[in-house]
């Protein structure tokens, strides 16, 4: 029991050791919690009172007055004026080639000689069938002289029959006459019948000549309508040969044209800018599926630039088209070009969008006599759309567009004013006021959307 004693009195004085740091730790600890809150909220009500004596600060000035471009800039590629690519139309060996590439070329000028002799034998045959049909017109206009000369020998052999009939007619009424007279003699016993008998058969005699006169007037007729109709067809038969005729001059004409297609011949001003073919070579004609071009023709002196502007800016393109003076002007930008750009206007457009890209089609064509400019190659063209000159213009944050309508923020008096105005043209973060402003308004620049209508405000004057 003595041996554990003084273990006890140690652990006492141990607890007794630590009891002032405990007591203090605790009076330190009530101190804190009854004395912070009341430090900390005396500032949190102040700086709400500052905040709500506070102004709001914008940034304010006048509308500018300036020139407003609106540009758009897109990539455009260069082609040759005119192209035409230089086919056969006749198949057939080369005879001749004429000229390489980079040649220049006049219109007109034989480029390649195809050798195709059968349409020259063509031709020849064609011109002896022009000579048969000449033929036949002077073989038809000598049966027509004749058929009319036949004609006229009928019509007087008529009037020859018809003259006979009137000797015949006359001799015919007086032996009758005389047959009725004889007839009564006979009857009184004043002459004798033997005599009647004579006159009767004179009468007989008469009505025969009579009726073989008129048998004749019947056939000289006859003769005459043949006639007649032998007339009828030797004209026919002239108009047939002058067919005939027209149908060989027009079979030499097409051989001749056919002829024509074995020289082929540059079909305007320019450069070879292309070959294919050497002498000895067998072309296709055209229509073939294996058929290709013999070389390419291209007026380079004069190109068009072709420019593709998207749906959006497309409504404003001017194109000048007959009068080219009207078209919006254009600035090509190549670093080919002395330089580096040339002035130009637009000159014609598609007037309507390409339904795949929603473009349109815009083309400037460009003097190149000097020849800087490539066909292929690939330029930049500025496009003056819309010029306003001398208009007051806001930036775009100057700008409210609400429910009621389209408003900026003038500062009359320290405090906000909403002012209705009309917008127009737009570049970039610059807008057009066409009406609503004078030009002397202070107007707030920046952040508009944000303001209320009687609102007071501090201003940062803009410089």
């Amino acid at each position: 029991m003595r041996a554990e004693k003084p273990k006890m009195n140690h652990r006492k004085h141990s607890m007794n050791r630590f009891l002032p740091t405990l007591s203090v730790l605790a009076c330190a600890f009530l101190i804190l919690v009854g004395c912070t809150p009341k430090e900390t909220a005396a500032p949190a009500a102040d700086q709400g009172a500052a905040a709500a004596n506070a102004l709001d600060r914008v940034t304010a000035g006048p509308p500018v007055k300036k020139t407003l471009q609106l540009f758009t800039d897109q990539p455009g590629r260069v082609v040759a004026f005119e192209e035409a690519p230089i086919l056969s139309k006749l198949p057939g060996y080369v005879e001749s080639v004429h000229f390489d590439i980079g040649d220049k070329v006049a219109k007109g000028q034989l480029l390649v000689r195809i050798n195709a002799p059968e349409y020259k034998d063509q031709l020849e045959q064609k011109r002896g069938l022009l000579g048969q049909a000449e033929a036949q017109i002077k073989q038809a206009e000598a049966a027509l002289v004749a058929a009319e000369a036949a004609a006229n020998s009928s019509k007087a052999m008529v009037s020859q029959a018809e003259a006979g009939i009137g000797r015949t007619d006359a001799e015919y009424a007086r032996w009758d006459s005389e047959l009725k007279r004889m007839q009564q003699l006979v009857s009184k016993g004043s002459v004798t019948p033997k005599l009647a008998d004579e006159t009767t058969s004179k009468f007989q005699a008469a009505d025969a000549a009579r009726k073989e006169a008129q048998a004749n007037i019947e056939s000289a007729m006859a003769r005459q309508r043949e006639a007649e109709a032998n007339v009828l067809t030797a004209r026919a038969d002239i108009d047939a040969a002058k067919a005939k005729l027209n149908v060989s001059q027009a079979d030499i004409a097409q051989a001749e044209t056919m002829l024509t297609y074995t020289e082929l011949v540059a079909p305007f001003d320019g450069f070879v800018t292309s070959r294919h073919v050497d002498a000895g070579h067998y072309v296709q004609p055209a229509g073939a599926s294996n058929a290709h071009s013999l070389m390419t023709i291209a007026n380079v002196a004069k190109v068009r630039v072709f420019v593709n502007v998207p749906e959006s800016e497309a409504v404003w393109v001017d194109a000048g088209f007959e009068n080219l003076e009207s078209g919006d002007p254009v600035t090509i930008l190549s670093p080919s070009l002395p330089g580096g750009k040339i002035e130009s206007r637009v000159t014609r457009t598609s007037l309507q969008l390409d339904p795949q890209s929603r473009t349109l089609s815009v083309e400037i064509d460009l003097e190149n006599q000097e020849l800087k400019m490539l066909p292929g190659a690939f330029v930049t063209a500025k496009i003056l759309l819309e010029q306003r000159d001398n208009v007051l213009t806001l930036p775009i944050g100057a700008v409210v567009k609400a429910a009621e309508g389209t408003h900026c923020c003038v500062v009359v008096d320290g405090k906000i004013q909403f002012r209705p105005i009309e917008l127009g043209l737009r570049v970039a973060d610059e807008v057009e006021v066409k009406s609503g402003l004078e030009g002397n308004e202070l107007v707030v620049l920046l952040r508009a959307a944000s303001l209320q209508d009687g609102q007071s405000i501090e201003i940062i004057e803009k410089k």
